[in-house]
């Protein structure tokens, strides 16, 4: 059954786009919209007196006129300050909260440890926090939309659930039922990758691409996969768990152990703590190594065996380069499948990038069928809770719901 626009449906539509046209184009006039958008000046009209009405765009100072002469244009701005979004990045290690603009502008950040509040109210101090960044900057409680929130495991957008988060121990934990107890505005969360692949997209280095993979690698492995403009989640909402990927059938066979309770191969060889945890038996084997001590005393990182092989140690070289071509390996898989514009490297093991990805690309140039680009992430440490924000204003059921869905 073919869907049938009302004139409310359309108006809206053309709402919206008008909308995202001021926001990507401004300064810009009335006409310059209506031309740009194949829409008539009369419908134009109206749509940007609401708008600016509504508070989302404002009229600034006068354009070029025009080489036939005549009065020229008043231009259009988008109002970023219009409203704010909480964006919120729940990792195994620290949660942390920013206070963004419409257009990605970090006002304020905060952050807090993981550990020290998980087991006596993550959600609790959550608000806390974000009490006191709306306060500090005395923002009114009305001007802000909601929030949107990246958390480490299998997360289900539309019933707010989080399905497993491992490195929090949520099994089937009713996300957004419980922030309802704390936030009186809208929350939408997702899969944290998939924020920070929605971060790139929309202010990092996979601006205006419509077909890119995201790839965390950090204690674990993970990507975020947008094709044609949408984030894809798949049929359980575990789509991009690339750390379940199988780059070695022997090794599995020989001895394949999970690093936490369903973790899967390539995070066992390829993560951080792989690398740390291997490095560690090798120093152990040495008594002369100069981290020999400490490596007594507690495991070594990945971030330690990366210093090492920079100042040329052998053990530390032989097992981040086996890492780099079980990754590589892994990259070769996914990009083969989904054929990606771009794809964007993130993670804390990619705080060695220098080092890491000439190698990658000398194993993905060999073995892809097609070149693809490769860069680091842009937005770095930033690019969960900008992701988080921008989830909100994909998912939010607003004027400011940007989605692409194939209405026009």
């Amino acid at each position: 059954m073919s869907f049938k626009r009302t004139p409310s449906h359309q108006k809206y539509v053309n709402k919206k786009r008008i909308i995202q046209c001021i926001q990507e184009c401004s300064p810009i006039s009335r006409a310059e919209i209506a031309v740009k958008l194949q829409l008539s000046k009369p419908t134009v009209s109206q749509a940007v007196d609401e708008l600016i009405q509504e508070k989302w765009v404002f009229e600034k100072g006068i354009g070029v006129s025009s080489s036939q002469g005549g009065r020229r244009p008043i231009q259009l701005f988008f109002n970023e300050k219009a409203a704010y979004i909480i964006g919120v990045d729940i990792g195994g290690t620290k949660v942390k909260i920013v206070l963004s603009d419409l257009s990605g502008n970090i006002l304020a950040d905060t952050s807090f440890s993981t550990n020290t509040y998980l087991n006596s109210g993550l959600l609790k101090q959550m608000a806390i926090e974000t009490e006191r960044l709306i306060a500090k900057n005395q923002i009114a409680k009305e001007r802000i939309l909601g929030m949107g929130v990246g958390i480490p495991g299998i997360t289900q957008t539309a019933s707010g659930l989080v399905i497993e988060a491992p490195s929090l121990g949520w099994v089937q934990y009713p996300f957004i039922a419980e922030a309802k107890r704390y936030f009186d505005f809208p929350i939408f969360l997702d899969n944290d990758v998939n924020a920070a692949a929605l971060g790139e997209q929309w202010l990092g280095n996979a601006q205006n691409k419509r077909n890119l993979l995201f790839i965390a690698v950090g204690t674990g492995i993970g990507s975020g996969i947008i094709l044609n403009n949408q984030l894809y989640r798949g049929a359980s909402s575990a789509a991009g768990e690339m750390g379940y990927m199988v780059t070695d059938k022997e090794d599995i066979k020989r001895e394949f152990k999970p690093i936490f309770h369903r973790y899967g191969y390539l995070e066992s060889v390829a993560g951080g703590k792989s690398i740390g945890g291997h490095f560690t038996r090798e120093v152990l084997k040495d008594p002369h190594h100069f981290l020999f001590e400490r490596a007594k005393s507690s495991e070594l990182s990945g971030e330690d065996a990366f210093l090492a092989a920079k100042k040329g140690d052998t053990a530390a070289m032989a097992i981040i380069n086996e890492a780099i071509e079980h990754l590589a390996c892994g990259i070769v898989n996914a990009a083969s499948l989904l054929n990606p514009e771009v794809i964007i490297l993130g993670g804390g093991v990619l705080n060695s990038a220098e080092y890491i990805l000439p190698r990658i690309r000398e194993v993905v140039d060999r073995y892809l069928p097609s070149l693809v680009e490769m860069k680091t992430s842009q937005l770095g440490e930033n690019a969960g809770v900008l992701g988080a924000v921008s989830l909100f204003l994909r998912e939010h059921d607003g004027i400011l719901n940007f989605r692409d869905e194939g209405e026009y």
